[in-house]
């Protein structure tokens, strides 16, 4: 929600949860149509963050499974999403709100300028 708040405040206008296109039972956090930017803030646990995930210890194995096949859908859904001409860019919960805005308001003003020149040639 921090992340939304900085992105509106910023003068910048987007889709929230958007089925991801051909991928049933998947979603994009946050959408820019026109740049063709999907943003996906992957919480720490559930998507395997490097610095901060655990493991479980009751149930260990069937965890360990589930946060696999989690981490393997969001390669796929990546892949899936570039392969059509998406920007595709990923954040951790832990990343500062301020910084990942800045990040993503950078990479719309980006392809928005791409697609801009491309239309003027």
């Amino acid at each position: 929600m921090a992340v939304r708040r900085l992105l509106f405040a910023s003068g910048l206008r987007y889709r929230v949860n958007v089925p991801v296109p051909g991928m049933p039972r998947r979603t994009i956090d946050i959408v820019f149509r026109k740049a063709k930017i999907a943003v996906f803030m992957d919480g720490c646990f559930w998507h395997g963050c490097p610095e901060h995930a655990t493991q479980p210890r009751t149930n260990a194995e069937w965890w360990r499974v589930k946060l696999d096949r989690n981490m393997a859908r969001d390669v796929e859904t990546t892949e899936h999403l570039r392969a059509a001409g998406w920007e595709v860019l990923r954040f951790w919960e832990h990343e500062a709100p301020g910084d990942v805005a800045l990040r993503v308001a950078a990479a719309v003003e980006r392809r928005t300028a791409e697609r801009t020149r491309g239309k003027n040639r």
